[in-house]
């Protein structure tokens, strides 16, 4: 097949979902919503996480990174998409192409790692709380913050490089919402066989252990929360666990499907599909599922925003003992926790940088 060297100066057309839906016209009403959605809910969890100094502890430290990382992925794809249905044209350049991979793949990948360390500080707060401090120090917490970021940032770096050096075929058309490794090897006039099992391998191993590990840390929860004495507090915990184990398996799940499977078993359809979970559905319901019933997020939002709509915060709570009230979110679940009055109450917090005792 002829090689199409021009691609650098004409670059691609992104034939994504939108163009392949049968009913364009609300899917890309959908979309928008979602992803106003999650613009707003990171932004403002983000905003009050950063200006609250209760919040400044380990729990909602890597929680305003994960809403960062949600906000920063989804704002990456989906504002061009929207922008190039309602124009009719679905041109990206070369460079526009390569900085779009490279962003959703440091992105994509630290957060995978993000919500391994989250569900370390939720097994560490509930089973552990006696060494909360010890096991959460301010150290650890950043080391927890810088390492995904780090890490994703190397991945992105080696995988952006080496698949942007390909020839690609006289075709600039690819079949999905983004540019993103699989649709673009399928354009590749070069054998990509040893790239793909490359791909194949990093992808496992960023994704198996973290996947692993929140399954591991989130099981002890749940034999710990089984223990408790209250049905109804029991209740609430394997609700909110299962909430987030949901959201977890959209993300890894779909990730999984798009970075491990073989590139035999792609399908542009199924790309599309896979790829809309993890950059605009689960940025979406993160905020949502990780803040919705804490009643300190709730407490901050009502004090910095006005915020009126939220009647499980009320001026009783923020009349408790505070330094209590921060011990037991940092034990998951304040609501849960407060309930349930568990015997063992964590030793006073020492905050991490910017925070207070």
């Amino acid at each position: 097949m002829e090689l199409y060297n021009s691609t650098l100066e004409s670059g691609f057309i992104l034939e994504g979902i939108l163009t392949d839906s049968g009913s364009p016209g609300l899917l890309c009403t959908t979309i928008s919503v979602l992803y106003t959605l999650a613009l707003a809910s990171n932004g403002l969890l983000f905003l009050v996480i950063t200006m609250d100094t209760r919040l400044h502890v380990p729990m909602y430290l890597l929680l305003s990174q994960l809403s960062l990382m949600d906000l920063m992925l989804t704002s990456v794809v989906i504002p061009k998409t929207l922008v190039d249905y309602l124009r009719g044209e679905n041109t990206i350049s070369f460079e526009g192409c390569a900085l779009q991979m490279f962003l959703v793949l440091t992105l994509g990948g630290a957060e995978g790692l993000l919500l391994a360390f989250m569900a370390y500080d939720r097994y560490v707060a509930i089973c552990h709380p006696l060494n909360y401090t010890v096991l959460m120090r301010p150290k650890i917490c950043w080391l927890m913050v810088a390492t995904p970021w780090t890490l994703a940032f190397l991945n992105s770096v080696i995988h952006t490089s080496y698949t942007m050096h390909f020839p690609f075929c006289m075709t600039r058309e690819i079949r999905h919402l983004l540019c993103e490794i699989p649709p673009l090897l399928k354009l590749a006039c070069a054998d990509t066989s040893r790239y793909e099992f490359m791909v194949y391998a990093s992808g496992s191993v960023f994704l198996m252990p973290s996947l692993a590990a929140v399954l591991a840390f989130y099981t002890f929860v749940l034999v710990a929360v089984l223990h408790m004495s209250s049905g109804e507090g029991r209740q609430k915990a394997l609700f909110t666990c299962s909430s987030h184990l949901t959201v977890v398996g959209m993300y890894y799940g779909a990730a999984m499907f798009m970075y491990i499977q073989p590139s035999s078993h792609h399908s542009p359809q199924q790309d599309n599909i896979l790829s809309v979970f993890y950059i605009v559905i689960t940025p979406a319901l993160n905020p949502l599922i990780y803040s919705l019933r804490n009643k300190e997020v709730t407490g901050a939002f009502r004090r910095y925003l006005g915020f009126r709509l939220l009647p499980h915060c009320t001026s009783a709570l923020m009349g408790k003992n505070e330094k209590e009230n921060r011990m037991y979110t940092e034990g998951l679940f304040l609501f849960l926790l407060e309930e349930e009055q568990l015997p063992l109450t964590p030793p006073s917090y020492t905050s991490v940088p910017g925070g207070h005792t």
